[in-house]
């Protein structure tokens, strides 16, 4: 796919301004209605399970565990921004343990080199996580190896899984060891990170109001 199959308004040779601006109106109110639609599909098929999953957060939380996320590429960005906004959310909400297994660079680099790809997340989960703890999984295709061997370490451990995919869950949902497998049924990958952030924030904010009355 050519750059100028995916903008052919900015190849047409045309100089009418008016016009290329309308096309992209046009695109960008098409891409806000796709995922305002997939937005409310999840909501409809697993809203009341994400109401449960952070009900679950909120009792390892407050049990003294904590929340480590994992993913690749994209998805390791993901993770980042999930650990950054249970740890530090800012305001009156509660700051809670939460730490990204894939910003290390020097860990990711050393087991990668020495190990294999495949249990950067393993090994880690592994060395940190305790039975109260949460592990969160990000991954557009659900497909990637190093993720499935965290979600089987963290099960073998008594750890809370948390699984977000897009597609149709790929081999994370032939899995017994995710506890909790929430997935953006698209086949965009745009869309489908849009609607990852969208449901890891209302895992915070579900979370946070569970542990009101725990505090």
């Amino acid at each position: 796919m050519t750059v100028e199959s995916l903008y052919p308004f900015l190849y047409s040779g045309t100089t009418d301004l008016a016009a290329v601006l309308d096309q992209v109106r046009q695109s960008t109110v098409a891409k806000a209605s796709e995922i305002l639609a997939l937005r409310q599909t999840v909501c409809d098929r697993d809203g009341a399970r994400l109401l449960a999953c952070a009900g679950e957060l909120a009792r390892r939380f407050d049990a003294g565990g904590q929340l480590l996320a994992f993913g690749n590429g994209g998805s390791a960005t993901d993770a980042q921004q999930l650990a950054t906004l249970f740890l530090s959310p800012g305001g009156a909400a509660r700051p809670l343990p939460a730490l990204s297994l894939a910003s290390d660079a020097s860990v990711l680099t050393a087991l990668s080199n020495d190990i294999g790809v495949d249990v950067v997340f393993a090994r880690q989960i592994a060395a940190f996580g305790s039975p109260n703890d949460i592990a969160v999984g990000l991954s557009t295709s659900g497909n990637s190896e190093n993720l499935l061997r965290a979600f089987d370490e963290a099960n073998r451990r008594g750890i809370l899984t948390v699984g977000i995919a897009g597609y149709s869950g790929g081999r994370m949902a032939e899995l017994d060891s995710i506890d909790y497998l929430f997935v953006a049924p698209s086949t965009s990958v745009h869309r489908i990170q849009e609607a990852q952030t969208t449901m890891y924030n209302v895992l915070w904010e579900l979370c946070q109001h569970a542990l009101e009355p725990l505090r």
